[in-house]
C-alpha cells in the first residue's frame, strides 16, 4: 500500500485531484452570496467575473478575475511540485479548467474558465504567458465595440504564445498540449455569449469571463 502512495501514478493522480479541487474554488458564488446574490440565477448563468461585476459590482468582480487567474496558475505550480512535468502539464491543467466548469462546492456549476485559462498559461510559460494574457486584454480593450471581442482576444494570446514558442526556441509540446485546452474554453466560452445573446442582452466587450 505504502508502495502506491509513492509510485508515479498515484503522484500523477494526486496531483490531478489537487488541481481539480483548486480550480473548483467556488470564488465567484461565495463572493456573490455574500452581497445577496445568486449567480447561477443571474444574467450568463455562469459564475465568472463579468457576471459578477453586472450584478455585484467591480471590485468584487476584479477580485474574482484575480482569483481565478490565481486558481490555474496554483494547479501549475502544485503539479510541477508533484513532478508533473513537460506536456503532461496539461492534463492537472484541464482538471483546474474542469474543476471551474463543474465545481464539486457549487453543485457542479462554474463559469467558463477563460481566467483560469490566463493563469495556466502565465504560471506554465512565464514571460512568454505574461506577453499573451496582456496582449489578449489589449485586444479586448480595443474592441469595445465589437462583438465576442473577449473570444478574439484568446485567439490573439495564444497566438503570441506561439510565436513566443518559436521565436525562443521553447519546447512545443506544451504549446501543442494547451491548444486542445484552449478549444475547449473558447467554445464553453462562446455558448456562453450566445446564451446571453439569446436572453437579448447586450454583449459586453470588457469580457474575460462570462
Amino acid at each position: 500500500m505504502t508502495d502506491f502512495f509513492t509510485s508515479p501514478i498515484s503522484t500523477f493522480i494526486f496531483a490531478v485531484v489537487g488541481a481539480y479541487l483548486l480550480g473548483a474554488l467556488p470564488l465567484a458564488d461565495q463572493l456573490s452570496r455574500r452581497h445577496g446574490v445568486d449567480i447561477f440565477a443571474v444574467g450568463s448563468g455562469l459564475a465568472g467575473s463579468s457576471n459578477v461585476r453586472r450584478y455585484v459590482g467591480k471590485a468584487p468582480a476584479m477580485t474574482v478575475m484575480i482569483g481565478d487567474m490565481a486558481k490555474g496558475a496554483l494547479a501549475v505550480v502544485f503539479a510541477s511540485l508533484m513532478g508533473v512535468d513537460g506536456a503532461w502539464f496539461v492534463v492537472p491543467a484541464a482538471a483546474a479548467v474542469f474543476g471551474h466548469w463543474y465545481s464539486v462546492f457549487s453543485g457542479f456549476r462554474g463559469g467558463d474558465g477563460v481566467a483560469t485559462l490566463a493563469g495556466i498559461g502565465i504560471a506554465q510559460f512565464t514571460g512568454i504567458g505574461v506577453i499573451a494574457v496582456a496582449i489578449a486584454m489589449l485586444v479586448i480593450s480595443g474592441g469595445q465595440k465589437m462583438p465576442y471581442s473577449s473570444l478574439i482576444g484568446l485567439v490573439f494570446g495564444y497566438g503570441v504564445l506561439v510565436m513566443g514558442t518559436i521565436a525562443y526556441e521553447m519546447p512545443v509540446l506544451p504549446v501543442v498540449g494547451i491548444a486542445g485546452l484552449t478549444g475547449m474554453v473558447l467554445m464553453r466560452a462562446s455558448i456562453g455569449h450566445f446564451h446571453r445573446h439569446h436572453q437579448g442582452e447586450a454583449l459586453d466587450p470588457y469580457d474575460l469571463t462570462v
